[in-house]
C-alpha cells in the first residue's frame, strides 16, 4: 500500500517539486518502498496520465468511489490496465477490490480512448505515447581513465556493440533494438550507446571505470582543459561529482604535478557523502581534497590555501530548465550575486568555466555579461575567448545587450572582443541539457586544435573557452539529475 500513497506523494507535493522526478525520488530519505519501484510507477503513470485522465473521467470512478484521490486512481488503474501483473497489492486489499470491481467499464473506457486516438491495437497506442516524450536520447558513457582506457572497454564491456558513425544512427537503435555504440567526435573517451541498455550491471561500471555523464556535463572540465602547469583545480560546486572526476581522469591521461590538487567544495554535507563516495569509487581520493560543508562563495581567494590554484569550474544551482527529462516547472532561481564571479578574484587563476542546465539568458549571457562589467574583471583582465566550431549559439540579443548591461552597471559597454556576442556561450540544443560560459585572463597563449578537431587550450598563459554543462552538480538539487543519495555514477 505504501508503494501507491508514497509514489502520490512525490507527484503532488510542493515540498519536493524542485528537481528532476529521479532527483526526487531516490533523494528522499523516508521512503519505504524501493525507490526503483516508486520511480517506475511514477514515471510510467505520468506519461500515460492523459489518456488515463479521460478513462477515470469517463468510467465516473472518483464518483462511485469516493475514497479515491485523483492522483491515487490514476496510478491504480494504470497498474490494473497497463502493468503485466496488474495492480501491487494483495487480492484481498481494499484498494484494489474497489478498483477492480469496476474493471470491465475501465478497459471499455481505455478501448474507446485507443479508437479516438485511430490506434488499432494497445502497442499502436504504447508506441504514440512514447513518440509524445520526443526522441530517445542516448546513454552518455564516459570511460574513467583513472580505471581503464577506451581501447579496453571497446575489447570489454562494448564488445558485442556494432559501431555505428552518428548519434543519429544510435537514438534510432531505440527502435529496432540493436545494441550499437558511436564514439564522440568532440569529448575524449566518451561514448554514446543504444537508449535504454543497462549499464548498471557490468563489471566496469560497479568497478567506476564506466562513468554515466551526459555529453553536456561533459563539457566544462573539457573545456577548461585542466595541466599539470595549471597548479591547483577548484571545482565549486562539486556533489555528485562527475565533473569532479572528469578532471581527474584529463589530468592523469596528461601526468599531474608533483602535489597538484583538484579541491571540491560541496557546502550540503549530505551531498558531500555523495561525493566522497563518487571520487573512492572513481579512485580519485588520493589527488581530490574534498571540502564537506564549505561554501565556496565564502573562501578567500588571498588565502595560503590557494595561492597554487590556476583554474576553476564553476557548476552553480540554476533553475535547471535545460535538462532532459524536466518534468515539472521549477521555482526560478537566479544566480546569487550576478555582477561579478567570485573566482575571478583568485590571484593566480588563469582559466574558469562557467556552466549551467538553464535555457534563460538571466541565468547565461546575462550572468556572463555582467561579470565582465565587474571591478575584478576589468582590474584584473577577465575576458571571454569564443569558441565557434560549436553550432549552436548562445542568444545573439542577450548576448550582445552591452547598453543595457552599461545601464545596470552604470560602467562603460563591455567588448567582447570583437565576437559580437556570438562567442559568449556554447549551448546544446533544447532537451540535450545544458549552457555555459568561459572566460580567460588577458595573457598570453591562444586556442590551438587537438586530433579531435577540437580546439585546446595551448599550455601556458590563460585562457577561457565557452563550454556547457548538463548536469545538474548544483549545490543544491534543482539543477536536476545529481540525486542526493547517490546509486552510482549517472548524472
Amino acid at each position: 500500500m505504501s508503494l501507491y500513497h508514497e509514489t502520490v506523494g512525490i507527484l503532488t507535493s510542493t515540498a519536493t517539486h524542485t528537481g528532476s522526478l529521479k532527483s526526487r525520488i531516490y533523494g528522499s530519505k523516508d521512503l519505504k518502498s524501493p525507490p526503483a519501484q516508486v520511480y517506475a510507477l511514477a514515471f510510467e503513470s505520468s506519461k500515460w496520465s492523459a489518456i488515463l485522465k479521460e478513462v477515470v473521467e469517463k468510467s465516473q470512478l472518483l464518483q462511485k468511489e469516493r475514497k479515491l484521490t485523483p492522483a491515487l486512481s490514476i496510478l491504480l488503474v494504470h497498474d490494473l490496465l497497463l502493468a503485466k501483473k496488474g495492480i501491487a497489492l494483495p487480492a484481498s486489499h481494499g484498494l484494489r477490490v474497489t478498483v477492480e470491481k469496476h474493471k470491465a467499464r475501465l478497459q471499455s473506457e481505455f478501448t474507446r480512448a485507443r479508437i479516438r486516438r485511430k490506434c488499432p491495437t494497445v502497442d499502436a497506442l504504447r508506441a504514440m505515447v512514447d513518440a509524445e516524450l520526443g526522441p530517445a536520447h542516448p546513454r552518455w558513457i564516459r570511460v574513467n581513465t583513472l580505471k581503464s582506457t577506451l581501447d579496453e572497454q571497446l575489447d570489454t564491456t562494448f564488445k558485442g556493440f556494432e559501431m555505428v558513425p552518428t548519434v543519429e544512427e544510435v537514438m534510432a537503435s531505440a527502435s529496432t533494438g540493436k545494441k550499437v555504440i558511436c564514439l564522440d567526435g568532440h569529448v575524449p573517451n566518451l561514448i554514446a550507446a543504444s537508449p535504454g541498455v543497462d549499464f548498471t550491471k557490468t563489471e566496469a561500471y560497479k568497478a567506476g571505470a564506466l562513468i554515466l555523464q551526459d555529453k553536456a556535463s561533459c563539457f566544462p572540465a573539457y573545456l577548461l582543459d585542466p595541466r599539470p602547469e595549471d597548479g591547483d583545480i577548484i571545482d565549486a560546486c562539486s556533489a555528485p561529482g562527475n565533473k569532479t572526476t572528469h578532471l581527474a581522469g584529463i589530468l592523469h591521461e596528461r601526468g599531474f604535478a608533483e602535489g597538484q590538487r583538484i579541491l571540491a567544495f560541496e557546502k550540503d554535507k549530505h551531498r558531500a557523502k555523495t561525493l566522497e563516495r563518487m571520487v573512492a569509487t572513481a579512485g580519485s581520493s588520493h589527488v581530490t581534497l574534498i571540502h564537506p560543508g564549505h561554501d565556496f562563495l565564502k573562501t578567500n581567494p588571498n588565502s595560503p590555501e590557494f595561492r597554487s590554484v590556476g583554474a576553476l569550474l564553476l557548476d552553480p544551482s540554476c533553475s535547471g530548465s535545460g535538462i532532459v527529462g524536466r518534468d515539472d516547472t521549477p521555482e526560478f532561481h537566479l544566480p546569487s550575486s550576478p555582477s561579478s564571479l567570485h573566482a575571478f578574484a583568485f590571484p593566480p587563476a588563469r582559466k574558469v568555466t562557467y556552466s549551467t542546465c538553464s535555457v534563460h539568458a538571466a541565468e547565461n549571457e546575462g550572468v556572463v555579461l555582467a561579470a565582465l562589467a565587474s571591478d575584478v574583471a576589468r582590474v584584473r583582465g577577465w575576458r571571454v575567448r569564443g569558441l565557434r566550431e560549436w553550432d549552436v549559439r548562445g542568444e545573439v540579443a542577450a548576448a550582445a545587450g552591452d547598453e543595457e548591461v552599461a545601464a545596470a552597471t552604470g560602467r562603460k559597454a563591455v567588448e567582447l572582443d570583437g565576437l559580437d556576442g556570438e562567442g559568449v556561450e556554447v549551448r546544446f540544443g533544447s532537451g540535450e541539457d545544458d549552457a555555459e560560459g568561459p572566460f580567460e585572463r588577458d595573457a598570453g597563449g591562444r586556442i590551438v586544435r587537438g586530433p579531435d578537431g577540437m580546439p585546446r587550450l595551448k599550455a601556458g598563459k590563460g585562457r577561457v573557452v565557452d563550454e556547457e554543462d548538463g548536469d545538474e552538480d548544483a549545490d543544491e538539487d534543482d539543477e536536476g539529475d545529481a540525486d542526493d543519495e547517490w546509486g552510482g555514477f549517472d548524472d
